[in-house]
């Protein structure tokens, strides 16, 4: 580099701190400039808490963002090449990737907040940068000159780490303010978020007992006489329950939940009494009482966080907390941390309540007012079209419908001079309608759950669960005075016995949820994140006592990614996927997705455009496939109203909305109630070559069996046994293989046809592979030995008869 060339360096801008340096040892130089930020990172974990060091953040977390190559001035470009020379951008790889292999560097990196997987990709982008730009920053391009001219007292490759430190962390935004996000991410201590509940002394009263053991009735009887109070229920129904009691006793009481608000005056000023959904709880409005129901669902890996908000948040003098006893120990911890003591109020179930000794086993064997529960919608249509294939009147009521169909068929169980005396049902019966039940039959004790990765798996019912639907059965009030409890299949029995026998394990951790206002501010400091890149990072920072858990946020994620492409700001785009909705239901789906991009083009979604959308108005549903679509639509309508609460001049037509959604519900009503004949014109409608046409919305495998039912009443008791048995066999051999969690399912499922029996079991988690194989060999056994099973006798009379009229 020429000599003269030194005065023209006054011309340069200050660069991150970087002056020319004479001599070796530019990576001891470096060094000081490095670990002041280096310091700042150890600083971040230090101040993160009281409770010493945070934990290292999931670095695979940290999207890059973008740098185009090429973007320095004309001017910086003529300074550069005035000062030197045009660089070789052979050497400059060369050397570049020296620098790259050098462990003083590497170290110095990770000292920055570049861990081994930051490093890299910080590097690649650094040298495509390098490589890839016309022209460089000039001091960078003196550097670069100098150490491909192999001028060693003026440049080392060291002395390209200052530059590469500061393309880290334009790559990296967070490196620079980790400390900013560990703050905002720390989330041990909850009970400072609510500094108005703080600021008065509650009195903590917990309700503990079982279903039907009148805990709620008493908390609610104190609300009833306060001078203000709020409910705060799991369900609408609870909330529209608490809501009629109020008015009818004459204590005015408002109605809210994410759809709904319906006020008790008719100027709509707001009651001095509220049933709300535990969601839609104020936490500034002050209350005389307040009463939070089923506290142990604090626990909920989704919807955990209300409870845990309602508790350490709500501003009312008392707090009746209704709930399992299970519950007690962690809700007086958490009372401990906000200074608040918590009396206990035990109760007893009401009435008795019987395990039997002796299964159902048949569906002949139904009595008035049974209930049998299933786990799911497959099982709830296979069973009530048998037993209506027996010339009963069932109820059917499953988590999908709408709380208006729900009520109805509840109405219609309940009703001493209907027909109707049996009723089939999911554990949506679990809490939320109250049921006149003689005896729970539960038809399955496995359940199928998601896994914390995501994945299908089946497990047996949880004490917990067992306890909640078998507590139906015998309700105080009812006509019945205690209540049974018993299975479909008799070696389900010994295992329910032993089920409820056991203790409900105490709850250990509340849920927790991100804020808006904490994403904003991690927003704030990341600005080119994705919201979904945004929680998870938010979460591999975050930091919980032992008494907390940050819920899961898969729905809220999916969400994120499915309208990222939609121009939102982010609190538009956080309440969108805050919507509930279910994420398997696609065309629900759809119509967020379509929503969305209307709002984004401040285009109000109106009535007219809803109903096109979803062919309004709608017929009754002809088979199950559009019982289902009806559903769907209805949870659509739910998503338009949700919506409409919060974003009023975008979704104007809600009073319109909630009319045709009550025509709809009468419309779903009438698919529920001749439920059998929809199942019948599915099957008639599927020929054997479409079978996937309607495997999804039930079970071929138990559809095949009640064809054989009505058709043969002869043949009905042993062709329901054999697929009983097979059922049976599943569900025994899914019971010991529960630690294993039956892993290679999925794989299974590859080699199998979609429409078979052995299909339907499989994807239900009641079959695997090995199940299969051993149920193949013992046939095959049973046929070389003349044993044919259950059934053989008819196929033998069928053959029989056949080969007769050969001989003749």
């Amino acid at each position: 580099m020429s000599r003269c060339a030194w005065p023209l360096l006054r011309r340069l801008p200050a660069r991150a701190g970087l002056a020319l340096r004479h001599g070796g040892g530019a990576a001891a130089r470096a060094r000081p400039a490095a670990s002041s930020a280096s310091s700042s990172s150890s600083s971040s974990s230090a101040s993160a808490g009281d409770g010493g060091a945070s934990r290292a953040p999931d670095t695979s977390l940290f999207v890059p963002v973008p740098l185009k190559p090429g973007l320095g001035g004309a001017a910086e470009e003529d300074v550069g090449a005035e000062l030197t020379r045009p660089l070789d951008k052979g050497e400059v790889l060369k050397n570049l990737n020296k620098f790259y292999k050098r462990k003083e560097i590497q170290r110095l990196g990770a000292e920055n907040g570049l861990d081994a997987r930051l490093f890299h990709q910080a590097f690649i982008s650094f040298r495509k940068y390098i490589m890839e730009s016309s022209s460089v920053s000039a001091d960078l391009h003196i550097i670069l000159n100098d150490i491909c001219c192999g001028f060693v007292l003026l440049g080392h490759v060291d002395d390209l780490f200052p530059f590469f430190l500061r393309h880290a962390k334009q790559i990296f935004p967070m490196l620079d303010c980790m400390d900013d996000l560990r703050k905002i991410s720390d989330l041990r201590l909850p009970p400072n978020w609510y500094p108005d509940a703080r600021a008065i002394q509650r009195k903590i009263i917990f309700h503990a007992g079982p279903t039907n053991s009148g805990k709620t009735y008493h908390a609610i009887q104190r609300f009833l006489s306060a001078k203000s109070g709020i409910y705060c229920g799991p369900l609408k129904l609870l909330a529209h329950e608490i809501f009629q009691k109020s008015n009818d006793a004459n204590v005015p009481c408002d109605l809210v939940t994410g759809e709904e608000r319906v006020f008790a005056n008719e100027d709509s000023r707001h009651a001095p009494h509220v049933a709300c959904t535990i969601e839609m709880c104020s936490t500034n409005t002050p209350y005389e009482v307040a009463v939070i129901d089923e506290i142990q669902m604090i626990r909920d890996p989704a919807r955990g966080w209300a409870w845990t908000r309602a508790l350490l948040g709500l501003c009312a003098e008392e707090i009746h907390v209704c709930g399992e006893p299970a519950a007690i120990d962690l809700v007086t911890e958490l009372m401990y941390t906000t200074g608040e003591e918590v009396e206990v109020r035990n109760y007893e179930r009401l009435t008795p309540l019987t395990v039997l000794d002796y299964a159902l086993e048949s569906l002949d064997n139904l009595r008035p007012g049974d209930c049998i529960v299933c786990f799911s919608k497959n099982d709830i249509y296979s069973v009530s079209r048998q037993i209506e294939a027996r010339g009963l009147e069932c109820a059917v009521i499953y988590g999908s419908l709408p709380p208006g169909t729900k009520l109805e068929q509840a109405k219609k169980f309940n009703d001493p001079d209907d027909p109707c005396k049996i009723l089939v049902a999911t554990d949506a019966i679990g809490m939320g309608l109250n049921l006149c039940i003689r005896r729970i039959i539960f038809n399955s004790i496995v359940k199928p759950t998601v896994n914390e990765k995501g994945e299908k798996e089946i497990d047996s019912i949880t004490t917990s669960q067992a306890l909640q639907i078998a507590g139906r059965a015998g309700r105080f009030g009812s006509s019945f005075k205690q209540g049974e409890v018993t299975t479909m299949h008799r070696d389900d029995l010994a295992q329910l016995k032993e089920i409820l026998s056991e203790a409900v394990p105490p709850v250990q951790a509340a849920g927790l949820h991100p804020t808006p206002e904490q994403i904003e501010m991690f927003a704030y400091h990341l600005p080119d994140a994705t919201l979904s890149n945004l929680i998870d990072i938010f979460v591999s920072l975050s930091q919980v006592d032992g008494m907390y858990f940050v819920c899961n946020i898969d729905d809220f994620k999916f969400l994120a990614d499915m309208i990222q492409h939609i121009p939102l700001n982010l609190r538009s785009r956080y309440v969108f996927c805050t919507a509930p909705l279910n994420r398997k239901e696609p065309f629900v789906c759809t119509t967020l997705l379509k929503f969305a991009r209307q709002f984004s083009r401040n285009e109000p979604l109106t009535f007219d455009w809803l109903c096109r959308h979803t062919k309004w108005p709608l017929a009754a549903p002809k088979n199950i496939k559009e019982l289902v679509h009806l559903e769907a639509v209805h949870d659509v309508f739910d998503l338009y109203l949700w919506l409409s609460y919060r974003f009023m001049d975008m979704f104007p037509d809600a009073v319109l909305v909630r009319d045709i959604q009550k025509k709809l519900d009468d419309i779903i009503q009438i698919g529920v109630c001749n439920i059998t004949k929809l199942i019948r014109a599915s099957q008639s409608a599927a020929a054997p070559g479409t079978a996937e046409a309607v495997s999804e919305d039930f079970p071929l495998s138990r559809t095949q069996r009640d064809a054989r039912v009505v058709s043969d009443r002869h043949g009905a008791a042993s062709t329901e046994a054999l697929s009983i048995a097979v059922e049976a066999a599943g569900l025994r051999r899914t019971k010991n293989l529960r630690p294993s969690r039956l892993g290679g399912r999925q794989e299974d499922l590859k080699s199998y046809g979609r429409g078979s029996l052995a299909n339907r079991l499989l994807r239900e988690g009641l079959l695997t592979q090995e199940m299969l194989r051993q149920l193949e060999s013992e046939w095959q056994d049973q046929h070389r030995n003349g044993r044919y099973g259950f059934g053989s006798k008819r196929d033998d009379q069928h053959s029989s008869k056949a080969s007769g009229k050969k001989r003749k």
